[in-house]
């Protein structure tokens, strides 16, 4: 049978050849302890001896409709049979329909977009398109981004997964994140409105802007939702305001909605809950689900015309790949059909309300933020001090003890620093989800625990 030598490997023999054959990312290799996936169905997932786990965080904040949905596995079946493989030069019912779909879901008029294999050189083909179309060179990102981890990517990345590539590009400028619960503009300040908050964020950015010359800036790059160092959410105003001062200058917006597109926060795309359309957006994990892989840059019209007689000087391999682009088709259909945009903002209210029961009973929750089906629970070991429970850059022992309680009873999710990630499948009922957060109440009690006797 096909499958016989998948059958004939055992857990420990999974774990061990991959070990010994292939390098995991961001990660010392010696102290890796991976789970050796097998299968998945909706919320959860099964290792190679059948322990399930429920997935509290999408795995990497990418299955959006869930594991294993049969629409999107038979779509990947149809085609591979039909047709496995176009030049990026051909053109192909694949291509001409997702190009469709996407932009009968796009904000304003993003209506031509350039197919890429992931978020990485999405971002990347977004930061050549922008400097292209402007004729300008730098490009102004946040210090608590992440944006990949190709060369371009990384440079683009705020936070200090972007040292190891150092130098990187040039002409990439770093600003701050309005991140209210850690602003150093605002410390005891709790009386300040969002809207005067924004504007002090806003006043920061323009002055960037005037210190590095607003003719040479050819975007500003920024995740609409900041996504795994933090989950900040833009505070009233800021958004429209960020939209506002590139308008002013003629830079244009670029908004990375890697992690958040797709029904994650409730809307088809963050920018929606702000009314914002960016002059090019970058989407890659929902996109597919992570079926398979696939990244886009969507584009003004304008812009895209700005190619019709010059050549686009950027190309790939395997850029409109037709297995990952009848994924995208099928996904997007799933999730048309099945509401998971509604459903999300819908969980989304019920995933606030348990968030905040969270920080009600546990000491070491500093603070909690949701939008959507994407949360965050930010651990600190004083909420007078708001001192993280892991400092920067780093874990600590209760911060790994958390992780290795939820291991234990099936509770899988994304920890970052002092953070743990609450972003299931958008499938996820309110069983589940309270299921998942008996795990988490009892994990914080352990932490609280061992902070009060530290």
């Amino acid at each position: 049978m096909k499958d016989d030598w998948q059958a004939s490997l055992s857990s420990g023999e999974v774990i061990e050849l991959s070990r010994a054959h292939t390098l995991f990312s961001w990660s010392a290799q010696s102290k890796l302890d991976p789970i050796p996936m097998a299968r998945g169905e909706g919320v959860y997932f099964w290792d190679m001896d059948g322990k399930r786990y429920l997935d509290f965080s999408s795995l990497v904040i990418c299955v959006n409709i869930g594991h294993g949905h049969p629409r999107v596995v038979q779509a990947i079946q149809d085609q591979a049979a039909r047709l496995t493989y176009a030049a990026p030069s051909m053109a192909s019912a694949p291509r001409a329909r997702l190009g469709q779909l996407l932009s009968e879901v796009t904000p304003g008029d993003l209506q031509v977009f350039f197919f890429t294999l992931g978020g990485a050189d999405a971002n990347e083909n977004a930061l050549k398109i922008a400097r292209a179309y402007t004729g300008r060179s730098k490009i102004l990102a946040r210090y608590r981004s992440y944006h990949g981890a190709t060369h371009g990517a990384l440079s683009l990345t705020g936070d200090p997964r972007r040292w190891a590539g150092e130098p990187g590009l040039p002409g990439v400028i770093h600003f701050l994140d309005p991140y209210r619960y850690r602003s150093v503009f605002h410390r005891g300040r709790a009386d300040l409105s969002e809207e005067e908050f924004s504007r002090d964020y806003l006043d920061h950015l323009e002055e960037v802007i005037q210190f590095e010359g607003p003719e040479s800036i050819a975007a500003v790059l920024i995740e609409t939702v900041t996504g795994t160092n933090g989950l900040i959410i833009p505070p009233v105003g800021y958004l429209q305001g960020v939209r506002d001062i590139c308008t002013r200058h003629g830079i244009l917006l670029v908004c990375d909605e890697v992690m958040t597109g797709f029904g994650r926060t409730g809307k088809w795309f963050a920018v929606d809950h702000w009314g914002v359309v960016p002059d090019l957006m970058t989407m890659a994990k929902g996109l597919t689900s992570s079926y398979a892989p696939l990244g886009a840059v969507a584009m003004r019209s304008e812009i895209a015309q700005a190619f019709d007689d010059r050549a686009f000087q950027s190309g790939l391999t395997f850029n409109s790949h037709p297995l990952s682009l009848a994924a995208a088709i099928a996904n997007i259909e799933v999730i048309q059909e099945e509401k998971l945009v509604e459903r999300s903002a819908q969980m989304g209210s019920l995933l606030s309300r348990r968030l905040a029961e969270m920080k009600d009973r546990h000491p070491t929750v500093g603070e909690v933020r949701s939008i959507g089906l994407f949360g965050v629970v930010e651990l600190v070991r004083d909420r007078r001090s708001r001192e993280p429970l892991a400092p920067f850059n780093a874990t600590s022992a209760e911060m790994q003890l958390l992780s290795a309680y939820f291991r234990e009873r099936g509770l899988y999710t994304f920890f970052h620093w002092n953070n743990f990630f609450v972003a299931p499948p958008l499938v996820i009922t309110e069983g589940q989800l309270d299921e998942g957060f008996e795990i988490v109440d009892e994990g914080l009690t352990r932490v609280d625990q061992a902070v009060r006797t530290s």
